[in-house]
């Protein structure tokens, strides 16, 4: 399983060692394996590019959702734990530069004078190389929250955007979509193929526009209802069996080539 060649695409998200290991691994882990698992086209277009591994191997199997994460979700108990002061508009994601996070800063200001806040999800890791925040940084940020709290942060938001410059995937915005959630994500990487038309896409690079894609999420009556529908096609149980078929076959694979000699 590959989840995307990021660190290839642009080694700078990353610290140097973690870049130098991805690039002195991966071409060697997909080049020599009997099939690749991907969770998106993008990110099979981006490992048969980057990696160059035989596109004959490499098969697409997307990941699922926790069916924890639904509109029913306890947010009561959520906002109370966080402090939270409802509305807000949430984004999930671990803080590194390749979530373009820097994008709810502007965001931030703008929604301040309707009394709404931006509040930021999730923590460093070392392998990331982290944007860095003002110390007076409009975007309030929890970092790690417990997954007891997480379904219920979602069901609560105002609003979800996730704008990324590169994802493989998207879960948080399937998590988001799944909670309920109206959504905005970037029209980068294999987030317009994640969402589909479950959620709004933007231009993150200038926060009037991304405000712009924000307002018409929260004003299409319809766009839960498409980002429940859509979310509800990612399950764990589907991605088991698509992995186990391709696991079978890559084993038949081998098996007909150890008995042909």
């Amino acid at each position: 399983m590959i989840h995307d060649a990021a660190a290839l695409r642009d080694p700078s998200w990353y610290s140097r060692s973690y870049a130098r290991w991805q690039r002195s691994v991966l071409p060697r882990i997909a080049g020599g394996a009997v099939a690749v698992i991907v969770p998106s086209a993008f990110s099979r277009a981006e490992v048969i590019e980057l990696l160059g591994a035989d596109p004959e191997r490499v098969h697409v199997v997307p990941g699922g959702i926790d069916r924890r994460f639904s509109p029913d979700a306890r947010r009561d108990r959520a906002v109370a734990a966080l402090g939270l002061a409802e509305p807000y508009v949430l984004t999930v994601a671990s803080r590194t530069q390749r979530k373009n996070l820097g994008a709810l800063e502007g965001l931030a200001e703008l929604l301040r004078p309707r009394g709404i806040e931006v509040v930021l999800a999730g923590g460093g890791r070392p392998q990331l190389r982290e944007q860095g925040a003002s110390a007076a940084t409009a975007v309030r940020s929890l970092g790690h929250v417990d997954d007891e709290l997480l379904p219920g942060l979602y069901a609560a938001a105002t609003a979800f955007v996730l704008p990324s410059h590169h994802e493989g995937f998207g879960l948080t915005a399937l998590e988001a979509m799944a909670s309920g959630v109206p959504t905005v994500v970037a029209a980068a990487g294999a987030l317009p193929e994640t969402c589909g038309d479950g959620a709004v896409q933007a231009s993150v690079s200038d926060p009037p526009g991304l405000l712009h894609a924000l307002d018409a999420a929260l004003a299409d009556p319809e766009l839960v209802g498409r980002g429940l529908l859509r979310a509800a096609e990612f399950s764990w149980d589907r991605t088991a069996r698509e992995v186990d078929a391709v696991v079978e076959a890559a084993l038949a694979v081998r098996l007909r080539g150890a008995r042909a000699r």
